[in-house]
């Protein structure tokens, strides 16, 4: 779980992916030689810190975000949220700026964010929960497991896929945003009319840990039913543990394929985790697995 662990440690609050998006480069030249298919990669300044693997003849994209929720500094040692973390107080909270390293403790007082950080911080600084990373035999739980592990396994897909796009996008957590931009290129270039959505949803009365990975049915938006009732049939017949999910709320890149103009249906497919948008998100190993294997299974059936 080397690749990880690296790419838990790293800062990436929306807007500010860069690190992140260069594990991702750095590990596919690495690894990529080793691969079943040799991708065609796409990165760098047209693609802002977005990356986007091509793999043979795609008929279906796997899309994973690789922000996370976060903190900027305001003013008078005030703090906005980024996306929607949880505020708890006395959470402590890590990041750079002009001056060096920050260490500080989120505090709230009637609804207003503040840091105990000794000197100002510089305007427009990102700040990260403080990483803790704890592993046992059934769970991980980690800081920003959302998304983290939604782009191993897209990485982890890129060992035996044949064809396919995987993509990986910014802003998912704040509003979104590149999406757009990565489906007019992807159906430019090589179409498609399915996609997959790297991601991890939450524990509810209806989903467990240790009973596999989490297809929606639906969050706050809806599949088409045709699509879904394929993909579940095919589920089924992997013999691979899974749940499905139906909830209210909540939302993901899957939200921006189904406004896109494109008619490209799509599904959410994750491990679920307790502690959603803290520093102790917890997802249990099994379901995980249970995850590298679907995406495995479907994007060869698909």
């Amino acid at each position: 779980m080397k690749l990880l662990f690296e790419l838990l440690g790293k800062h990436s609050v929306s807007g500010d992916e860069s690190e992140v998006s260069q594990v991702i480069i750095n590990y596919a030249k690495k690894r990529m030689k080793s691969w079943k298919v040799q991708p065609e990669i796409y990165f760098g300044e047209d693609f802002h810190d977005c990356i986007l693997f091509k793999f043979g003849k795609p008929r279906t994209a796997v899309f994973a975000h690789i922000d996370t929720i976060g903190f900027m500094t305001r003013y008078q040692n005030q703090l906005v949220p980024v996306g929607g973390p949880e505020i708890l107080s006395g959470t402590r909270l890590v990041g750079k700026d002009s001056k060096g390293e920050i260490s500080c403790q989120l505090m709230e007082e009637e609804e207003v964010c503040f840091h105990d950080f000794p000197r100002g911080i510089d305007r427009g600084t990102r700040l990260s929960f403080e990483q803790n990373i704890r592993v046992d035999d059934k769970f991980i739980q980690a800081a920003y497991l959302d998304n983290r592990l939604g782009i191993y396994n897209a990485l982890k897909l890129c060992e035996t896929l044949d064809n396919g796009w995987v993509v990986f996008s910014t802003y998912e957590e704040h509003g979104g945003g590149s999406i757009p931009f990565l489906l007019r290129f992807i159906q430019n270039n090589s179409p498609v009319n399915q996609a997959l959505i790297s991601d991890i949803t939450w524990i509810t009365e209806g989903i467990h840990h240790h009973e596999g990975v989490v297809i929606s049915i639906r969050d706050k938006f809806i599949p088409r039913k045709k699509f879904m009732d394929r993909l579940i049939s095919l589920a089924e017949k992997s013999g691979i543990p899974f749940q499905l999910e139906v909830e209210s709320y909540g939302g993901s890149d899957g939200r921006e394929v189904q406004f896109s103009p494109y008619a490209i249906d799509w599904c959410f497919i994750g491990a679920a985790e307790d502690n959603v948008h803290t520093p102790n998100e917890k997802v249990s190993l099994f379901d995980l697995d249970s995850m590298l294997r679907m995406y495995q299974y479907l994007m060869n059936e698909l």
